[in-house]
């Protein structure tokens, strides 16, 4: 869960300076970071639709003192819900022209989703995951990460690892990996993942 968090943090940080930094009327470059930034604002709003699923009703059942806290979290999915589908709503028109206003106004709510998220992040890891880990079962656990990896594409799993392994510290990575993918999937990650996901950021930052 923390590596996940992680992530979003780095997504959502990197993504209103993305957007920011697309010239005016570059199209091309527009669809790239717009088709990013719709890629995560949706595994964002999956990920919280699996707590929603999965953990709050449980935590409640198991913990009651921890209720307080569950309605924090409720809430602020709530208000992240609203933004992300105020994304939704202003992202087109800026795709697909490229203009400075609307790429202001993208840019603005990537702002209030990335400071919505970094306080609810913060909530969550403070207040929630130490119960939750004395509560939850291993199953439960894995539940949440089925329910995680079950959107993705599969010619796009290895893409996602790519996203991942940027926020394991670097001489963490190979524990990492022996420790979370079975064999086959750490030699495609070496043969293939690597210089695909490499090609792919690049592109997505810009500095293909």
């Amino acid at each position: 869960m923390l590596t996940i968090h992680a992530l979003f943090r780095r997504a959502f940080t990197d993504a209103p300076d993305l957007v920011r930094g697309v010239d005016d009327g570059d199209v091309e470059r527009a669809l790239v970071v717009a088709a990013h930034v719709r890629e995560v604002a949706g595994a964002l709003h999956h990920h919280h639709s699996g707590e929603d699923e999965l953990l709050w009703e449980t935590l409640e059942t198991r913990a009651p003192a921890c209720a307080l806290h569950v309605g924090r979290m409720r809430a602020q999915h709530a208000a992240t819900a609203a933004q992300l589908r105020g994304l939704d709503e202003v992202l087109p028109a800026w795709e697909h022209a490229a203009r400075a206003d609307s790429r202001a106004v993208v840019a603005a709510t990537l702002d209030a989703i990335r400071d919505t998220l970094l306080t609810h992040l913060g909530d969550e890891e403070s207040a929630i995951l130490p119960t939750a880990s004395t509560v939850m079962t291993q199953r439960e656990w894995g539940a949440l990460h089925e329910h995680g990896m079950s959107t993705i594409p599969r010619d796009k799993l290895l893409l996602q690892l790519g996203w991942i392994l940027e926020v394991v510290p670097a001489d963490e990575r190979a524990g990492w990996l022996r420790g979370n993918l079975p064999l086959p999937g750490r030699l495609a990650w070496r043969l293939v993942g690597r210089r695909q996901f490499a090609a792919h950021r690049a592109r997505v930052y810009g500095t293909a």
